[in-house]
């Protein structure tokens, strides 16, 4: 645990030192005072320009990145005790309204740090600049010169975004987890970022197209400089940022999301461009995100090109359905992880996150999501199935979720949900079912608060129970109690639902079980892939640099070709990337093959099915034969019909010292609970939102 600690203290300190250079760029103490001596030191013939910015923007994100696989790796081994409370009141949440939606106190303080940082830097980049102004056109007006630079600057400030931007979508990696966070819950981040950016680019490329029409430069639209910046590179990234950005915005995202989906695949071309315009001096800035990113996005890739092994599912009456894959034993996750899911015979290119519902203790050769039919994709996902198809080519990329449980060791948690967002608790439900058959193991109280539309929904309640073995769940020894409010009918009609549909796939010699890309020691083998790359990137770069473009610019009396440049920058990137993570997937994929068992066996059995009258209580229909884990959850659940859930009443009358809040459903719902738990009229709730509507 000592050496943890060091490790911890070490990489906080390499970060701080990293956002000190930061502070420090747009000064003129750096500009005028350190420049010229880090130049001189680091910017050798191996290097050249990018020598300091390697150093100082480059290396400590990527030593983080290495060195923060190796403490995730002994972390999950060793930390096995309740997270500390003393940042309960960090997170508590402080600011509940759109468009940021609900924000807590440290996101708010991080927020404000990095507006400031933003602030400082275009102030001083401008006083700099307006110290010593030049002028690029004879006859130039000085208000023409400092609009031009404060033109310039509003760029610098987005480049500052765009070395934050990939992070809170790079799923893998191990910056967000040693900062305790997820992707899920850090999309937002890149959504605000993305915002932020374009709009500062925005007006960067608008003021320079003012600026040319001013000083009669238009022409220089069209320049595609040899020796310096493209401004066509630059135009034609802004043209395609525009693209992305008018897709963005939740109304169009959510009712045309196939056209946002497709559109926000133009960051290829967008980053492309970008890079060629800013030089590879200012891509070693926002390097570590691009290069973490791509190696990602690299290992997603090799994952999903071998279809997975659909066991069976169930089709609830309700237009939901449960998918039970066969995964590796190795493979481990923690409650509330989420999976990428795509069907070929749907859309290639469509891939759709899901909760994991099942429990890898529980179910160790067995991983479950659930999908309600919503929207184009999920609705003929549902009808294939309800077709009786014999086999579904499904490809998945994930789970991906929290690397700790912790975040559930409460003395009781409140669970709410609406609709389909009762899924990531079901994964909390099963995980305490196991926790509770673990010896000297503390079950916390659980209340589930569920509002469904009709009684037809309540068959969801029948997935709390996994389809493998449901009857040996020692589900008795839980302190469960269920709420379910529907809230369109007053009154149960068992009529016109039909009952729940199991269905076993035939199994196929072409399809896996899930598991994970770099296998059960994933971090170590991830820090390798991150250590290994970049190096193999600085060297190839020093050697390039050494014996081509220096001696090019020897012989020549103009410097080396600044787009060609910034080419063999990105070609480095993507070989080194694509080299060393494909020879440890390769080499791992190797000995998974010679382990796991080709143990497939058709499982056309008949199964039980059941019935959202079985959930009613009244008495009169139910089968006296029903399992002891099924009879548990009917005494511990209670129907409302016609009503809805008093949040604030439930919520307040909450007693304890430490009550975990979950809530997973409609952004309305979640800002309720959120403001409840913000009030301050119950200090013993501890708000946690689990949302996947970006």
């Amino acid at each position: 645990m000592k050496a943890l600690a060091l490790l911890r203290m070490m990489l906080l300190l390499v970060f701080i030192g990293w956002l000190f250079f930061w502070v420090m760029l747009p000064t003129k103490t750096y500009k005028y005072s350190w420049t010229p001596n880090l130049n001189n030191h680091l910017n050798s013939t191996y290097f050249q320009e990018q020598g300091t910015n390697l150093l100082l923007f480059a290396f400590p994100v990527m030593l983080i990145a290495a060195l923060g696989c190796v403490y995730l790796h002994f972390q999950k081994k060793e930390y096995d005790v309740a997270k500390s409370r003393h940042l309960a009141a960090w997170t508590r949440p402080v600011l509940v309204r759109p468009p940021l939606g609900i924000v807590s106190v440290m996101e708010l303080t991080f927020v404000a740090m990095f507006v400031t940082l933003l602030i400082w830097s275009l102030s001083n980049y401008l006083h700099v600049s307006f110290g010593h102004l030049h002028m690029h056109k004879e006859g130039e007006k000085v208000w023409e010169a400092k609009f031009r630079s404060v033109s310039l600057r509003l760029g610098y400030i987005g480049n500052i975004c765009w070395a934050f931007l990939f992070f809170p979508v790079t799923r893998g990696s191990s910056i967000l987890p040693i900062f305790g966070l997820t992707s899920e819950s850090s999309v937002k981040y890149h959504i605000w970022l993305g915002h932020l950016s374009t709009i500062l680019f925005s007006a960067h490329s608008i003021g320079f197209i003012i600026y040319w029409g001013m000083t009669n430069q238009m022409v220089l639209m069209l320049e595609w400089s040899r020796d310096y910046v493209s401004n066509i590179a630059g135009e034609i990234a802004f043209v395609l940022s525009l693209a992305m950005w008018a897709t963005t915005f939740p109304r169009i995202r959510r009712n045309m999301f196939e056209l946002f989906f497709y559109t926000h695949h133009l960051y290829t071309l967008y980053l492309f461009f970008y890079i060629i315009h800013v030089g590879v001096a200012y891509f070693c800035t926002i390097l570590p995100g691009v290069f973490l990113f791509l190696m990602d996005r690299y290992l997603r890739f090799l994952q999903s090109r071998q279809s997975v092994r659909l066991v069976s599912t169930r089709l609830l009456p309700c237009a939901t359905i449960e998918l039970n894959f066969s995964k590796t034993p190795g493979l481990s996750y923690i409650p509330t992880s989420i999976l990428f899911v795509n069907v070929p015979s749907i859309s290639k290119l469509q891939w759709h996150p899901f909760t994991v519902s099942s429990n890898c203790n529980m179910e160790p050769d067995k991983l479950s999501i659930i999908i309600k039919s919503g929207g184009n994709w999920s609705q003929k996902l549902y009808q294939e199935l309800s077709s009786q198809v014999d086999r579904l080519l499904v490809s998945v990329e994930g789970p991906y979720g929290p690397t700790s449980s912790n975040f559930l060791r409460r003395e009781s948690l409140v669970m709410i949900s609406g609709g389909s967002g009762i899924t990531p608790f079901i994964s909390i439900i099963r995980e305490h079912i196991f926790q509770s058959t673990q010896p000297n193991k503390k079950i916390p109280k659980m209340l589930l608060i569920c509002a469904f539309k009709n009684s037809a929904d309540l068959t969801m309640l029948d997935l709390l129970l996994p389809i493998s073995n449901p009857t040996t769940n020692n589900i008795t020894q839980l302190q469960l109690q269920i709420e379910a409010y529907i809230t369109r009918e007053q009154t149960h009609s068992l009529e016109q639902t039909q009952p729940l549909q199991t269905i076993w796939f035939k199994p196929s010699p072409f399809d896996s079980p899930i598991s994970s890309p770099l296998g059960p020691n994933s971090w170590l083998w991830l820090g390798a892939i991150i250590s290994s790359s970049f190096i193999m990137f600085l060297i190839l770069l020093a050697f390039i640099t050494r014996y081509h473009i220096y001696r090019v610019d020897q012989k020549s009396e103009m410097d080396y070709n600044f787009t060609l440049k910034t080419l063999w920058d990105m070609f480095f990137v993507c070989v080194c990337v694509f080299v060393s993570t494909s020879v440890v997937f390769m080499w791992l994929k190797r000995g998974n093959n010679d382990m796991e068992g080709k143990q497939i066996q058709n499982l056309e059995v008949e199964t039980p099915t059941s019935s959202p009258g079985w959930w009613l209580g009244d008495g009169g229909d139910r089968e006296i034969d029903e399992s002891l884990p099924k009879h548990c959850l009917t005494q511990a659940t209670k129907l409302h019909f016609g009503a809805r859930p008093d949040l604030k009443k439930i919520l307040i009358d909450c007693t304890g010292t430490d009550v975990g809040v979950f809530v997973c459903g409609p952004k309305k719902m979640r800002h309720e609970v959120a403001n409840i738990c913000s009030s301050g009229l119950a200090p013993n709730l501890h708000f946690e939102s689990i949302s996947f509507n970006w």
